[in-house]
Parts: structure tokens; sequence; C-alpha cells
């Protein structure tokens, strides 16, 4: 009973602030440095500053709000390449030192980091994901030098690349061929672990040149000897390693804070370490801590208003519906549904109030608020006036949902201890809230309040993971359980009338069969059920028949009596006038016959759906359909829901709206606030709406932000969100209060947002886990232009400095995701052919191809083509650019191992790669799983597998049995069951499959399915299963559950999976067109095959039964 917020979407004690105020002769948080001579360049608050490397005041050599980043010092001093977001997207510019206009070089719509200057000066060297082809997602990078006035970029003959550092005589690189200095993974020991490489361009040799389980990055070559930076110590500290003796030693010492970004000048090297800079001396190899002042404006930490309204989470309506509650940006705000303005009741800067509920009698509004330092339940006037009072204290993590009882006089809520609560607010004093019961699965979210707010009914889960429904007696403080966990019940709710308990239950099985197999799962399996609560209470669905009604005038007296009696007895009970409205709230005491009650759960005679989000009001109940949809929505689209009514009376279910998001149902059950995206409305709760319906002004709302304020409440939500999620309680060992102490300092010195991301990805990292992620929030933003692709590879021709089209990649043209525009019907255009122009300019080095595809994604664009360089074949074509063209080199990747396997084996053993556990790669594993279940062999290649769901639905496929066979008089037998594998499996993995990329090959041995091949994997399985945002939109992950093996030891996370036959594939071999792991895989699987080929007896004789 009471008003209940429907998010249709969302299915699935304090410690001391850090200090506001930093000291202001005092800088910190300067990032990314470089050294040359007595000048230091790097980045602080986006933009790039330039100081003596004695330190001092620093000057400012950009200003603009993209931010610029990696700032290298050419080898002459004199010019600086970058990288920087102007445009939206992460591009490599070169300026003056001395300042000046930033000098665009490159224009592809992938980011581009610099990375250094090649020795002789005339190139910058930098990675991209441009050309990554083995995942969609990508996963690589390659390496590319682009000449200091511009032009088209060089591959280097690499196949993937990262921090990189040349020789002095530009022959050799030392590099690193996987990236992790953006990970907030600290203590690292998997399989991604970096090491040092070195290649020798000339004689095209590679070789590793250290081999420690942990990190060594960040390679900087120096006479004879590699620096780099180790956390051999545990934390990461600058070593040398002698090129002739190959010895390494340790050069810094730092215990509190690791080295970061540490870069090599003349004879120095400049490092960040707690948000300082140091120069390490080369020649004493002292190393010396620098101050520096920088005189930033700081516009990005400045006060300022700002638009709330596309940031609202939760919402809440009033009693009648005059007006909505809802929560934007860690504000409360109340809007009017037609007359007036919106209100900001709370204007509380650097704390977060969240979940808001209007009371029943519309005298309150409950929110969460986390000032006291710990999330607990306040009240505040629908107006804004008065003082803020505290309901609960002694919280024990993070609460949601709260729901007042329809006397208004306590809350429901549960928390993250998968605890449900409520909270009598009559003392308007903190108190400790009651404990109701405890789920041993999952989070208790779906509960209501009876209608004489003395019931609380519930979901909670059993051991099999099925709902039931629970009742439980205030008066009594004892829970009832009311229906068997051999139905998954879920979402029940009081008829306000006191007569029947709500509920949606899946218990209508409709089977499913797919199209490649026979197989099964089960769709459209809710119900919406109804049980009356008194044992003599007739089935609200009981036979109905016409008779003939009593005489008008008998009722009309019996009717006088009745109201005579009632007003005597009002007038007994209590001397104050009591209207109506208020005797209809003194509710009687309900009556609930507890035995027996699931014998009379009866359907609505709707059928089944998909039903969630229910309500309940005097004669009728609310509920939403979902339709039946693909596992995830594909194109970005998202799903919308339909909100039905059904009348009981009449029982007839009528649709009050279509396309919502989520909804709220007012006390009285009149009005209801709906949320379609980013439009609120409030409409009257009956049939035939539309959304922009009561539409209500929240995109007005508006607010005035503290960046420093929120900054500082974001840190410590954060520190709060992994302390109540974190899978282990002893967060790994890690002294978690200590930690927030330890970065909590950096925070009064953050001056862009982009700087918080980082101080909060130091804080998780200590937590020494996979999955600890930090993403988003209010940038600072800029206009996006985009940059359009024509699936192709360019080649410049030296002699004439046009642009030769060298390779042409295929799509799946039936696919939107794989549209090659040169390939499709009409466009001629061929590999060897010359691009002369697009859109009637002349296209000829050193103009860059991808500068005139600017803004031309989606839009038709003409371009000239000929096969041959004079143009006398000219002919040109209206093509449409596309925006990436990585799944069509991904394409293309598959395909190519797809082929070579096939000719090496003769076509007997099939290929299968699955980029990701998701969606993509649920699509990619059955487009190829079911054409090759009849080869003699698969090898499954999940290399750069980047994860996503728990992949047991792949290791099920994958681990079938044939059972029997079928004959026919005529034709092949048919073999039950169909889709299993015919014969032998090989998986080849590698350092770059990670997560759900972790748990394939881990899965595939443990089902004994064949060999494992490659390197070791990512090693992170402790997974994450919430969604939780910060206060502006950004966010963090907190992995919440570990897998232990079935020995009860804890497995592969921080370590992963070790093949049985590893194979290593050295750049110089793949630089020469091998892949040393599949063509093991194609080995090992052919010799199994040969040993023994697998084989399906032949029909028998028919058997003679004369």
């Amino acid at each position: 009973m009471g008003r209940r917020i429907v998010l249709v979407l969302a299915l699935l004690v304090f410690f001391a602030s850090v200090p506001l105020l930093a000291r202001s002769e005092e800088s910190r948080l300067m990032r990314f440095p470089d050294i040359y001579g007595d000048k230091i360049v790097f980045t602080y608050a986006g933009d790039l500053w330039v100081v003596s490397s004695n330190g001092g005041t620093a000057e400012r050599l950009t200003s603009d709000a993209g931010i610029e980043l990696f700032a290298k010092f050419s080898p002459d001093g004199k010019t600086i390449a970058f990288s920087a977001s102007y445009d939206g997207n992460m591009d490599v510019y070169t300026i003056p030192v001395k300042g000046g206009v930033p000098k665009r070089l490159t224009y592809h719509p992938y980011g581009d980091m610099v990375l250094d200057w090649t020795p002789s000066g005339d190139k910058i060297l930098f990675r991209s994901t441009r050309d990554s082809e083995t995942n969609p997602g990508p996963r690589i990078r390659k390496l590319y030098t682009i000449d200091r006035n511009g032009g088209y970029p060089e591959k280097l003959p690499l196949f993937e690349g990262e921090l990189t550092s040349y020789s002095p005589d530009g022959k050799k690189i030392a590099y690193n061929r996987m990236s992790r200095e953006f990970r907030t993974w600290k203590r690292y020991r998997g399989g991604m672990a970096q090491d040092i490489w070195l290649y020798d361009f000339e004689k095209n040799t590679s070789e590793s040149l250290t081999t420690f389980k942990g990190t060594d990055a960040f390679p900087m070559w120096y006479k004879n000897s590699i620096y780099f930076v180790s956390d051999r110590d545990r934390t990461m500290n600058i070593y040398c390693l002698d090129l002739a003796t190959r010895n390494t030693r340790k050069i810094t010492s730092h215990t509190e804070y690791d080295v970061k970004w540490p870069s090599l000048g003349q004879d120095k090297i400049v490092y960040e370490n707690g948000g300082y800079l140091y120069v390490l001396d080369l020649k004493t190899e002292k190393t010396k801590k620098l101050d520096i002042t920088v005189p930033a404006e700081k516009i990005f930490a400045r006060s300022t208003f700002k638009k709330v309204g596309n940031m609202i989470n939760g919402y809440e309506i009033s009693k009648t519906g005059k007006r909505a509650v809802v929560e934007a940006r860690g504000d409360i705000f109340t809007v009017p549904e037609k007359k007036g303005d919106w209100r900001n009741i709370t204007q509380t800067p650097g704390i977060r109030e969240r979940d808001p509920a209007w009371s029943p009698d519309g005298k309150w509004i409950a929110y969460l608020s986390d000032r006291s330092g710990n999330y607990e339940i306040y009240l505040r006037k629908p107006d804004g006036t008065g003082d803020e009072i505290q309901v609960t204290k002694g919280s024990h993590g993070w609460q949601w949902s709260l729901l007042w009882s329809p006397d208004s006089k306590k809350i429901l809520f549960s928390d993250k201890t998968y605890t449900l609560y409520y909270v009598n607010i009559d003392t308007k004093k903190p108190q400790l809230p009651r404990k109701i019961d405890k789920d041993n699965w999952s989070d208790i979210y779906e509960y209501s309040w009876s209608p004489d707010s003395k019931w609380v009914t519930y979901q909670k889960s059993g051991d099999n993971h099925f709902g039931s429904i629970y009742l439980y007696s205030l008066d009594k403080d004892k829970s009832y359980q009311v229906t068997s966990d051999f139905y998954d019940d879920y979402d029940p709710v009081f008829d306000p009338d006191g007569k029947y308990l709500y509920f949606f239950s899946n218990r209508s099985w409709n089977p499913l069969f797919g199209n490649f197999e026979h197989n099964f799962s089960y769709v459209l399996s809710s119900e919406v059920c109804v049980a009356t609560l008194q044992a003599d209470t007739p089935s609200p669905f009981a036979p109905e028949s016409d008779e003939e009604s009593v005489a008008a005038s008998e009722k009309k007296d019996e009717g006088k009596a009745e109201k005579a009696e009632e007003k005597k007895e009002s007038k007994k009970g209590s001397k104050a006038k009591k209207s109506k409205k208020d005797k209809d709230t003194e509710e009687k005491p309900l009556k609930i016959d507890i035995e027996g009650l699931e014998q009379r759960v009866v359907a609505l005679p709707i059928g089944p759906g998909n039903y969630y989000g229910l309500s309940a009001a005097k004669g009728k109940i609310f509920y939403v359909s979902v339709p039946t949809l693909p596992a995830m929505a594909q194109g970005g689209e998202q799903i919308s829901a339909k909100l039905e009514m059904f009348n009981m009376e009449k029982r007839k279910e009528s649709k009050v709206i279509d396309g919502i998001n989520g909804y709220a149902l007012s006390a009285d059950g009149k009005k209801i606030l709906y949320r379609a995206r980013s439009t609120f409305g409030i409409i009257d709760a009956s049939p035939g709406k539309n959304v922009g319906d009561g539409k209500i002004a929240t995109q007005s709302l508006e607010m005035k932000v503290d960046p420093q304020a929120e900054w500082e409440e974001m840190f410590n939500d954060a520190w709060r969100l992994e302390r109540d999620f974190f899978y282990d309680p002893n967060m790994h060992g890690v002294d978690w209060q200590q930690m927030k102490k330890r970065y909590g300092v950096l925070v009064p010195y953050v001056a862009h947002r982009f700087d918080l991301n980082y101080v909060i990805g130091e804080l998780i990292a200590e937590l020494c886990s996979s999955h600890t992620y930090v993403y988003g929030g209010d940038m600072p933003k800029t206009k996006h232009v985009n940059v359009g692709l024509l699936g192709c590879d360019f080649a410049v021709d030296k002699k004439t400095g046009l642009y030769e089209i060298t390779k042409i990649y295929k799509g799946r043209n039936w696919d939107k995701r794989y549209i090659s525009p040169l390939t499709l019907p009409g466009i001629d255009v061929h590999e060897g052919d010359y691009l002369l122009a697009i859109n009637g300019t002349e296209l000829r080095y050193p103009t860059n191809p991808f500068s005139l595809l600017e803004n031309a994604v989606g839009r038709q664009t003409v371009i000239k083509v000929s096969s041959d360089a004079a143009g006398k074949k000219a002919r040109e074509f209206t093509v449409v650019p596309i925006a990436n063209d990585i799944w069509l080199r991904y394409n293309d990747w598959v395909e190519a191992n797809r082929e070579k396997v096939a000719k090496a084996t003769g076509g007997r053993v099939g290929y299968i790669h699955v980029p990701n556990t998701s969606l993509i790669g649920l699509n990619e594993f059955a487009s190829s799983f079911y054409p090759q279940v009849n080869k003699d062999g698969i090898i499954v290649d999940v290399r750069y597998n980047s994860g996503g769901f728990i992949p047991d639905m792949f290791i099920e496929r994958l681990s079938r049995k044939f059972l029997a066979l079928w004959a026919r008089r005529e034709g092949n037998s048919y073999r039950t069951p169909w889709a299993a594998p015919k014969g032998y499996l090989v998986c080849i993995t590698n350092a770059f499959a990670g997560s759900g990329g972790d748990a394939f090959p881990y899965f595939f041995r443990e089902k004994h399915l064949g060999k494992l091949i490659g390197t070791r994997t990512w090693g992170g399985l402790i997974g994450i299963s919430r969604g939780i945002r910060l206060m502006d939109g950004g966010g963090i992950t907190m992995p919440d559950f570990g897998l232990y093996d079935l020995n009860g030891k804890w497995s592969v996370e921080n370590f992963g999976v070790q093949p049985d036959i590893e194979v290593i594939n050295y750049p110089h071999l793949v630089v020469k067109g091998h892949d040393p792991q599949l063509e093991k895989a194609i080995e090992v699987i052919m010799q199994e095959i040969k040993a023994n080929p697998p084989g399906i007896p032949g029909k028998p004789k028919y058997p003679d039964k004369s």
C-alpha cells in the first residue's frame, strides 16, 4: 500500500572529511611531465604549463576547454608535441615552446597519444587504436610516426605497441607491448603484467628484457641503460637495467605513492609522485622534489549555475499529484504539475541527498543524506522551510527505496546488507531502525505497507533463488512466509481496501524454441496474481450472475440507519470534530488469515507477460509490461515499457501510457508521475495517455554547483561505496581508513574533473582487485566534430604524392555494424585505385585524407578515384562514410584466421572467435558454432576477449556429446543433440582475454574439453553486478563477487588461467605474417584428428522381425 516508484529499466560512522582549502602557495596534481634542459612542461587542470626545472612559478602555455596531455619536447627543445581533445577527439598537435597557436597533425577519429619524438626530431611517435583488428572493443594499439609538419602517419612494423623509447641511434626501441598505465589496479600480477621488450628494426628481432611477474613499464633509453618503473617492492619506483650485463638495480625509494609518468630528458628524468613533480639526475642518480606554484584561474573549480534536469535519478509524486519531487545532482527539488515554479528544498553543496519520498499526508519529504558522513534518513517540509530533521542513526551502509506507511508515521527501507528495516518517525529524533528480515541471496527491494500500517509485505529469495512472498506483523514482530518457493513470486502490494494481496509470479511456462537447435528458453512467464487476505473473502473473479437488486427505498433507509450509528460512535470516541477524510485515515486493524493464503491465489485474466512495477489504488492495479526483446538492446536503443491498468470491478485491462521508463502513483491513487527518458509528466491515473501529456518543467531545473564541494563529496562517496560493496569485508587486508587519508589529502588540489577521477582511481586501485574502475563525470564540454571513414587503408605514393587505396575491407553489408562503404552495389572502387579528391577538393600529400572527411559521417560524400595516377580513368561515386571501421577490420581478421585454418586442415577444422562474453560475443559464437558443428575439430579463439556475462552458456554448447542417432529410410541419420561438436576442440587464449575472457578458458579446462594454447590470461574474476552513479553522473565500480574453485580456494584472480601449451607471439614472427598461437592450435588439433579420427557409427543393418 502507498506510493511506489517503479524504475522499469533498473531490474536488475563518518570519517573525517578532507579539508577544502589547500595552501595557496603550494600546487599539486601536476601531471604528465616532460623535461628538456632547464624547462619542464606538464598538464595542470587540463592545460599545459611550463616551469623551470628547478621549480618556481609556472607559466601557462595553452588555454582551452579541451584537455591537453602527454606533452613532449622536441630534441632541439624548440617545439612541444602533445595530444589534445579540442574537437571531441584526442589528436596530435604541436606548439612552439614560447607559445602560439597549436598545429593539428592527425585527424583520425580514434584517439592518438603522443609518446615521444624520433631521435632525429623530424617525426613524432604516437600510439593509436586505429587499425586495431582483434576485437571491436578495440583491445590493442599500434605505433605510428608522423612528420612534425603534418601529412599522413606511417605505421611501425609491429602488431602491437604501447609506451616506447628509441635507442639513441633510432635503430631500436624499448617498449611495452601492453598498456596498463591507466588501470586502477595496484600490485597486479596477472597475465597482462607489462614487460620491457626490445625490437631491432634492421634485424627484425625481438626479445623480452624483463620477466618480473609484476609491472615493468615506461621504458626510457639512456645511453646503454633502460630506466623503467616497476613495483618489485610493491610501490612503483624507478629501476635501471644495464643492457650490457642485464642487471637491474633500484634507483628511487618512494613508499607512500607510486612513481607516475616518468619522462626522460637529456640527462634527467621528471616524474610525478603524490601530486608533486620530482627530478632524477641521471649523473648522480639523486632525486629532488620541486616546489612549484601554478597561478591558475581554476575556472573549472568555480561555482556556477548549471541545468540539472537531465541528471534526475530518484523521483516521487505528492499525495494528490499537485507536485513531483525529484533528486538531481545531489539536491531535492519539487516541481509543480502546472502552476508555479520549481523549488530546491535542500540546496546543500557538498552534501548528497537522494531517493526522495513524499509522505501520504503531504507534510514531509523524506530522503537519504550523507550529511553525517554516512547515509541516514532525513525529513524536510515540502516548501523547504524549517530545519532538516534526522530520523535514523547507525547506518550499516548504502540504503535505498524509502517507502512511507499510509499513516505517515513510519518508513520502510532496505540496505546493502540485504536487510529490510522500518523506522518510526514520531519522535523526530535520530534512532536505530527496526530490522524486519534479511535475505541470504540478494537485495530486498520489493515491499509494501498494509492500509492500516501494521503489516508489511515483501519478497525474499529462497535457496533455489526463487522469490517467495512474506508478511510481517509489526505488532507481533514476526514474519510469515505465505507463498512457497516452488514458484518465483515478486513485487507484492496490498490492496488499499485490505481485501487482497497483489503480486507477480513467474509461474507460466511458455517455451520458446530456437531456430538453430532443438532447445528452448522460457519467456513471458509472469502472471499478475491476487490472493484474498481473509479466508471468507470471495475470489475477485468468482462467477458473476445478473440478479434483481434490493428495492431502492429499502437500501436508502438502511443506509440512514448505518450513518446514524456511525455518527454516534464517532462522538463517543472523540470530542474533536473530524472530517470524513480524517475518519478514512483511521483504518480498522487489518485481518489476515495466514493459513492457506497460497491456496487463495488466482491470476488476473490477462495472460502471461513480462511484468514489473506493481501499484495498487482502490479497485485498480497498475503495472508495466515490457516486450520480449533480444538479450540486450542493440544499436543504442533503449527498452521502453507500457503502463497498464486493471479495473477489478470491470475485470478489464486498459493501456494507460506507452513508451515509459518508470512511474510513480500518488497516495490517493488518482495521479501518475511518469518518466520517458528525459521527459516527466503528471497525468490522471486513467487510460489513453501519451508521452508528452502533462509534461512538467524538469528541464528547467537549475542549481548552483560548487565543484570543489562536490569533488570532496564524490571522493568520500567512492570510498564509502567500496567500503559497503567490496566482496571482501576485510578489503583484501588494506587499511581502508588509512587509504582515505592518504589520497584524501589530494582532493583539495583537484582543479579539473579529470584529476578527481585520477585521485579516486588511485584510491580504489589500492584494493588490488580487478574491475575497480572510475569513469565519466561532469567534464568541460567541447564540440564534437566527427570524422568519416571509408573502410580502407591508404598509402602515399612517394613519386606523385597521391593516396593509393591499398586495401578495402569487406563487410557484411546486411548488418549495419559491418557496412563497408566502398563495397556497396554500384561503387566501382578497387584496391590499387588512387583517391584523387573528396567533395571536389584535390587530395595530395601532405593533406591528410581524414581532414577532408570531417563532419562527413552519415552524409553523402563524393569521391573521385582513378586506376592511374594521371587521372585519365577518373570516376566519381557518392558514398556515405562511417563513424568507425573497427567492425570491418575485426571481420577481416576473423575471416583471415578462418581461411588459414581451413587451408591448413583441408577444411576439416572450423574456427570460432569470441570477442567478448556479452551480446556481441554470443552472436559471433552462435553464427560460427552452428555452421561448423559437423567439422572434425573446432579451434575456439578467445584471445582479446573483453568479457561480459559469466560464459557458462558458451561452455554448455561446446561440452555437448551425442546421445543417439536416428535413422530414416532416405538420407543420412539424424543426431541427438544436433548442435553438438562432432570432433575435437582446442582453445586459444592470451593476456588480453579477461573477466568473462578469463572464465571461458577456465571453464573450458574444468570441463576437459581440450587443450589450452597461448599465454596466461588477464586474471580478473572478482566481478561487478551494480551500477551506482556519483553525484555529477560519473561513477565507479565496486567488485562484489569473487570466484573460488570447487576445492574451496580462490582462483584465477590476479594470476590468470595458465595454458597447457604456452606459445608467445613474438613480434618479429608476427611482422612476417605468422600467428604462432593459431599455428600451434592447428598443429595440436590435427595431431588429435590423425591419431583418432572422430567418427559417427553408420546406419546398422535393418532388423529382421519376421
